[in-house]
């Protein structure tokens, strides 16, 4: 019967004839990204985690790794190296002789620390005006936080209280766990139970908090707003968030900025784009308009013969840059209003007035009035 076992370069990564430095650059990523300690909520973590450790331990080996290239699996059955970790004692042997250390940044050498989680992040959602986004504002927001307990300081003791080392960890705040199966021993590490991560235990527990260290409170905060910001843009407040654990840094708190619509106006990177609906009349011989900006009304001058669709500009009208320097500006685009010509009279002065002007001077309509009179019959 064949050996269905996977090929040990494929579950590593590599090709045939990788280097040494190559497979072990390979196991150190694979190590690191399939460790259960990783993936908690894994069930197939601790699998494909053996099986790239037995690869590295068989291919980094020269001997195993000449029998594994000329006979494959069965070149192996029975032989150390294969599926045998006694020299290891454990997969977390082999991740403290191959890294020098717990590879989590956790201390090494077995020696652990305490692993107190810093408080959660908090994310809360405030809505400005469009012109509030261009010009910047500062709003009040009010958001539940997990905050230290004032009684004990976030400890989750009152002062008086006896503090001890924790038995159940030996004050690392820690505990390995060993399984065994088919491949040796497999030990993780996690929480300990006992002091919840502190490596103490106190004599009695802080009563507000109720050994805690952390109560629910409302909070309200002023925050700035920048101009130039944009829809959907987070601004972020280190230290704002959830209290961590017994005395770990708080999370931070992000604002997301939801600007909502304006019908007069669209943004398009730094500037602001706005459809302005003037008379015929007004396209014909020229005029003085007031559009809006983000700034309050400003005059535009129209030129005489304005096209449906020109576009006048108003610099330094648009968003300023969040970094750096400089300011957008705010285009106008025109749309030319035609009238409706109600009687027989509306349509003789068209005639008469298309009568007396040159069309072949507007610049790309040539045809303009043509369009115009047909539209009128």
């Amino acid at each position: 019967m064949a050996d269905e076992r996977r090929d040990y370069y494929d579950i590593l990564g590599v090709s045939r004839d990788a280097s040494d430095d190559e497979i072990k650059k390979a196991f150190r990523r694979k190590a690191r990204e399939l460790h259960p300690d990783v993936n908690p909520d894994d069930p197939d973590a601790e699998a494909l985690f053996k099986q790239a450790a037995e690869a590295y331990e068989v291919v980094s080996n020269p001997e195993t790794r000449a029998i594994y290239d000329r006979h494959g699996h069965a070149g192996l059955n029975g032989r150390a190296g294969a599926s045998d970790f006694s020299d290891f004692g454990s997969f977390q042997d082999l991740f403290d002789a191959f890294f020098g250390g717990d590879i989590f940044g956790r201390g090494g050498g077995g020696g652990g620390g305490r692993r107190q989680s810093a408080g959660q992040d908090i994310g809360v959602v405030v809505q400005i005006a469009f012109v509030d986004s261009a010009a910047g504002i500062a709003r009040e927001i009010d958001y539940d936080v997990a905050s230290a307990c004032e009684s004990c300081d976030g400890k989750g003791y009152p002062p008086s209280a006896h503090v001890e080392r924790c038995a159940t960890c030996a004050g690392q705040g820690q505990v390995r766990q060993v399984t065994r199966g088919p491949f040796g021993q497999m030990m993780r590490t996690q929480v300990c139970p006992t002091c919840r991560g502190r490596g103490e235990v106190p004599s009695e527990s802080c009563a507000p908090c109720g050994g805690g260290g952390r109560l629910t409170e409302r909070r309200t905060l002023n925050v700035e707003i920048p101009a130039g910001i944009a829809s959907g843009q987070q601004i972020r407040l280190t230290g704002r968030g959830h209290a961590g654990d017994f005395g770990a840094p708080a999370g931070d708190l992000y604002v997301q900025v939801d600007v909502l619509a304006d019908d007069r106006f669209r943004r398009d990177g730094l500037d602001v784009v706005t459809r302005v609906a003037v008379p015929v009349t007004d396209a014909m011989i020229g005029a003085t308009i007031t559009v809006p900006t983000v700034d309050g009304e400003a005059p535009i001058e129209l030129r005489a013969g304005t096209q449906p669709g020109d576009e006048f500009v108003l610099r330094g009208k648009g968003f300023p840059a969040i970094q750096g320097r400089g300011r957008g500006d705010q285009r106008v685009v025109v749309d030319v209003r035609v009238p409706r010509v109600i009687n027989e009279e509306g349509r003789a002065a068209v005639d008469r007035l298309a009568e007396q002007l040159d069309a072949r001077s507007y610049r790309e309509d040539e045809g303009f009035f043509d369009r115009l009179r047909h539209a009128f019959r």
